[in-house]
């Protein structure tokens, strides 16, 4: 095991040869992205008093922790400090009468102002504060929309992954810090939170209406999430409704009624009953800039999930994992951000498996692998960030680090001990026991190691054979794994039969039929594996051929709906250099705000045709959510 000293070890990069077996870590690392004094304190609980403002674009009110002090063997607490970025502190009052002294730090980029709080008399035991305070207009964890911007009325949601919950009220903004969370919420359109409806709407001011919600599982600040706009519900399941604009509604109860329920059972099995309660669904509008956001209780979901064919259905599967990992077992920082998403994916695939059989699964880790060599292969500081364990410090923003690596880098390094320990049957049972052993609470990538020699304390040699250096610390590319390719080499063979014909000139032995028995996946690994392969073909120099490919496959690649196949099509063309396809690339970048095709469709456009992509990005930057405004406009080097 590695010890409590390991943590270390991320500086040197360097790992010993032979995990060596030593006292079990207990405490998680620091995390270096919060200004706040999480380690002294327990936050009981958090209860929002909020009031959304269309008008005036803010939300004010008021946030009140339940603290205890844990340093009561060693002194009391005479200061206390709290995250905040862009917020207007009104007042503090500490266990509901006595004015606190408060002091708003100059801001630190990137992690914003602290808020340092003075007690005339130090606390050790627990007690109250009620900060009263208001959003800015440079309030990052907030987009707001008008009725243009939507189907009418005006629509605001969060998004405060990774540390963007400082920008909506003042918090302990580490995944470190869990309390459970109520919350009443006054609008004057409908209301969905992060947590279960705790009383029907009551009457507000000026017409609105206060929306109450209990959110008794503790969770950490990033996963509070609320939206307020025209919004509807339907049943998708027996614990399940999806909300949306009304326009939206029936395609949308459509496209995931019945399968929620599947999903839901399904993981129940793999690891344990769910413990949330209700499962639902939010589709947001085409700004969000997320495929979906693991909102506990409330999935956040782009509206790109709409194929109106189920082909992307799975997006659900990965949002309802994180009901266990990231919600349930947290990473304790952002470094360690791979123990939430490597295990979500782990999960999601497990799920696909389960429905859909092993080939799928594998077919699925296969798309995952292409997608992880194409984002390291974009990355401007891919030594740095591709990197699974990440060593972020103060200075370096999360939003910075995010890509497909902790997603599936880390999939596949659960996938590589699943294969080294026997297969799933000798792999779930430690499945279960680590979700049991850390629920409610936050840990780091050590003490997953400490966990899994623990548990497979027999096993100690296959372990060893790790090769944890590279996993942890290396950048680039893992060892890749053997893939079941039995649903892969039907789709290898017709774009070899391509590649071909890039030579040969001879396109008449494709006809439409082609496809008849390629399900939407292996249509993309196709669309991925014409433009990623190792035959080498430059696109650039058959564009003919390419035009004929999708002449012949019009109805299922150039007609399609699936946001998947659509992105693909167009980096198809990019590469074919097809230029009348510039432009209807930069009109389909104002229709999506998902970062997952916006990014990536900026790079493609500005390789070929840089002034459009920045006329694009000027016309559209502000339509987009503001991190995925930031992250394009540092993708272009963008300068106003």
């Amino acid at each position: 095991m590695l010890s409590r000293s390991s943590k270390n070890l991320v500086h040197k990069m360097k790992l010993p040869s032979v995990v060596e077996c030593r006292r079990p870590k207990t405490s998680p690392d620091i995390d270096p992205s919060t200004l706040s004094s999480y380690q002294h304190l327990q936050v009981r609980k958090t209860r929002l008093d909020l009031e959304i403002s269309f008008d005036q674009k803010i939300i004010s009110g008021s946030v009140l922790y339940q603290l205890r002090s844990l340093q009561a063997q060693e002194g009391s607490v005479s200061k206390l400090c709290l995250d905040t970025s862009y917020l207007r502190i009104h007042d503090v009052t500490l266990d509901g009468s006595s004015k606190l002294e408060w002091d708003l730090k100059s801001r630190q980029e990137p992690l914003g102002s602290q808020l340092v709080l003075e007690y005339s008399q130090g606390k050790s035991e627990e007690h109250s504060l009620q900060i009263n305070f208001s959003t800015t207009e440079r309030c990052t964890a907030l987009q707001w929309l008008s009725g243009k911007q939507t189907s009418g009325k005006p629509y605001v949601f969060s998004q405060l992954e990774a540390i963007h919950a400082r920008s909506l009220f003042p918090c302990f903004d580490t995944p470190s810090i869990k309390s459970a969370v109520s919350a009443n919420i006054t609008s004057p359109y409908p209301v969905v939170f992060s947590g279960r409806i705790a009383a029907e709407p009551s009457d507000g001011p000026e017409g609105k209406k206060t929306y109450h919600f209990e959110q008794p599982v503790p969770i950490p600040s990033y996963l509070v999430g609320v939206a307020s706009g025209d919004l509807e519900s339907a049943p998708v399941g027996p614990r399940s409704s999806v909300y949306t604009e009304p326009f939206r509604l029936k395609d949308a109860q459509w496209e995931f009624d019945g399968d929620v329920e599947k999903f839901i059972q399904t993981a129940e099995k793999l690891v344990f009953p769910y413990e949330w309660g209700t499962y639902d669904i939010l589709i947001n509008v085409d700004s969000y800039p997320y495929g979906g956001m693991e909102s506990p209780n409330m999935t956040f979901a782009t509206p790109t999930l709409i194929a109106r064919d189920k082909s992307n259905i799975d997006v659900i599967a990965h949002e309802l994992a994180h009901s266990w990992s990231g919600n349930l077992v947290t990473n304790c920082s952002w470094n360690h951000f791979w123990l939430n998403e490597g295990w979500t994916v782990y999960l999601e695939r497990r799920i696909v498996g389960a429905l859909h059989g092993e080939a799928a699964r594998h077919l699925s880790a296969l798309i995952g692998w292409n997608d992880l060599s194409e984002s390291i292969n974009a990355m401007s500081d891919a030594n740095r960030f591709s990197r699974l364990l990440q060593d972020l410090g103060s200075q370096v923003d999360p939003d910075e680090a995010f890509s497909s690596v902790p997603y599936e880098k880390g999939f596949h390094l659960l996938f590589h001990l699943e294969s080294k320990l026997g297969g799933p049957g000798a792999f779930d049972p430690f499945v279960k026991h680590y979700f049991g052993k850390f629920a409610k609470r936050s840990l780091d990538t050590y003490q997953f190691l400490d966990t899994l020699y623990e548990f497979y304390q027999d096993r100690r040699e296959v372990l060893d054979s790790v090769d944890w250096e590279t996993w942890l610390y290396e950048p680039g590319m893992p060892p890749k794994p053997k893939f079941d390719t039995s649903l892969a080499d039907s789709v290898y063979e017709l774009a070899g039969k391509w590649f071909r014909a890039t030579q040969s000139g001879d396109c008449t032995q494709f006809t439409p039929d082609d496809l008849n028995n390629v399900s939407t996946v292996q249509l993309v690994l196709f669309l991925d594996t014409l433009v990623q392969s190792k035959e080498g073909v430059d696109w650039s120099k058959h564009t003919g051929t390419a035009r004929t490919l999708l002449d012949v496959y019009r109805e299922r690649i150039v007609v399609s709906q699936n946001a998947e196949i659509v992105f693909r099509k167009f980096r198809f063309q990019i590469e074919s250099r097809m230029e009348s396809s510039y432009k209807e690339l930069a009109q389909w970048l104002g229709t999506v705000g998902r970062m997952k095709f916006v990014r990536p469709g900026f790079r493609l456009l500005n390789r070929v045709d840089r002034s459009l992509a920045l006329a694009t990005f000027q016309k559209l930057k502000d339509t987009y959510h503001p991190i995925c405004k930031a992250l394009v406009k540092q993708d272009l080097g963008f300068r106003e």
